[in-house]
């Protein structure tokens, strides 16, 4: 059993001018099998917390700490945290042209796994999750995202998800940009892989969003309300339901009125 544990973590974000702090306190603690929702409004440091714990370079922590079975994250390398089982599903792919598909997934396997995996099972596997995620095949020769449209780049983070195999994955806004078909295949593949770890150790899921579309296909046990670089409020399921009715306004105060 997995678990990432986050105490206090306050994060500035680094600019030309000087440093502006985003996460302001932010207390989470997430297990195996367990899918928590993070949910606020634009600007409220969702992202940020999701960068700053895959390490990316722009987000500097001033306090707190981050575990990940009780082993410490924030002394980690990127590429150590990502072979200590922690995943970024990034809410914006990025393109890496001259890089194959099929080499950049075997490479990221190999990196995480220790070893390469074997040929004949690799292949296997890959068509297996390919298919399962209506990939077309030809994908895999492609350089990786590069041409891809938003759908695809989204299924493509889903493959890395079923192929690295993760303790702990952050999903930040995979639902963005999605039509309602892709995002039905998304969420089942993200669904797929929690059922199919949890006959292991299991995986614990960190699921950033605005929208509760998402929250239809992938239950959460947990919402949280993200204002301010806090979490502000956690709930059950029905917290959601109140936020898909309500909005934000009882946790950010109301829009200043029209001039």
């Amino acid at each position: 059993m997995a678990t990432l544990q986050i105490r206090d973590l306050h994060v500035s974000v680094i600019t030309d001018e000087a440093p502006i702090e985003i996460l302001r306190g932010v207390d989470l603690t997430i297990s195996s099998n367990e899918t928590h929702a993070i949910m606020g409004p634009n600007g409220s440091g969702k992202s940020t917390l999701a960068y700053s714990l895959a390490g990316h370079p722009k987000y500097r922590v001033t306090r707190g700490s981050v575990t990940l079975d009780g082993e410490d994250v924030l002394g980690m390398t990127v590429d150590a945290r990502a072979r200590a089982g922690l995943f970024l599903a990034m809410q914006y792919p990025v393109e890496v042209p001259g890089v194959s598909t099929s080499n950049f997934l075997r490479t990221a396997a190999t990196a995480v796994r220790g070893s390469a995996p074997p040929v004949r099972t690799w292949v296997k596997e890959v068509k297996t999750a390919m298919t399962d995620l209506d990939i077309d095949p030809e994908f895999a020769e492609r350089s990786v995202n590069e041409g891809f449209s938003g759908g695809e780049k989204k299924r493509h983070e889903i493959l890395q998800l079923s192929l690295l195999k993760p303790k702990i994955a952050i999903l930040d806004e995979t639902d963005s940009g999605l039509d309602v078909d892709a995002l039905r295949v998304v969420a089942e593949g993200v669904n797929r892989y929690k059922t199919q770890s949890a006959e292991g150790e299991g995986v614990g899921i960190m699921l950033i969003t605005h929208y509760t579309r998402i929250l239809r296909y992938i239950h959460p046990d947990r919402v949280h309300v993200f204002a301010g670089g806090r979490i502000v409020e956690s709930g059950g399921p029905d917290l959601a339901d109140e936020l898909e009715s309500s909005g934000y306004v009882r946790f950010v105060g109301a829009p200043a009125a029209a001039l």
